[in-house]
């Protein structure tokens, strides 16, 4: 399976904003994007005009290094958003944030969306009662999400929920922490993502 092995401050810095790649590090002094808000490497502080094309580039990249999709899956969440009836910008964040491995984050279950694909990775998230060891899985209203028995008291798992008691809840997910469970109460609604996401610059990248 292709994935990003690459350092994930990076994408922050290219960016020009905090994606929250890196969980608690982020909240710190630590973080690289609060030391260099600037782009890595020789030239990263010089000035560029972005073009059209740049600017509808940079916004796909940024949903693809904050969900952690590669690309060939990426334009296939596209064609999925166009096909299906509304928005389509809102669609496809639509389909993103109802991922497995955004579903584990969202619940606190993990301090990044990296930590939350290697737990369902690692047969430890139970969805209606069976192991789903995909983190694109595609959640739905009414599902059931839950960590197994044996895996409910991991450290990390701990760590990462002492964690999320500081950060926002979702409205579209109702969770138990204290019994790691978690119930899919609806589809996520365009409020749900609280980092700025033009998703119009990314429908019109993939349709020119």
């Amino acid at each position: 399976m292709a994935k990003d092995t690459g350092p994930q401050c990076k994408h922050c810095r290219r960016e020009n904003m905090k994606l929250f790649l890196k969980g608690e590090r982020c909240f710190t002094d630590k973080c690289s994007y609060e030391r260099r808000p600037y782009r890595a490497g020789q030239h990263g502080q010089g000035r560029i005009k972005p073009s059209d094309y740049s600017i509808r580039l940079r916004e796909k990249q940024k949903v693809r290094s904050l969900y952690g999709v590669m690309e060939r899956q990426f334009r296939r969440y596209v064609k999925m958003a166009d096909m299906q009836k509304g928005v389509t910008g809102e669609n496809l964040l639509r389909i993103l944030e109802r991922r497995l491995d955004n579903v584990v984050y969202s619940m606190g279950f993990a301090k990044t969306r990296a930590d939350a694909r290697q737990l369902v990775r690692h047969n430890h998230v139970v969805v209606n009662g069976k192991r789903v060891n995909i983190p694109s899985y595609l959640t739905t209203p009414g599902d059931d999400v839950t960590l197994r028995q044996r895996s409910q008291k991991l450290t990390r798992v701990d760590a990462a929920l002492e964690f999320s008691k500081s950060l926002e809840t979702v409205a579209w997910i109702e969770v138990d922490q204290d019994k790691r469970v978690g119930k899919i109460k609806s589809m996520p609604d365009r409020e749900s993502v609280t980092i700025p996401i033009r998703e119009q610059l990314i429908v019109e990248f993939y349709s020119r």
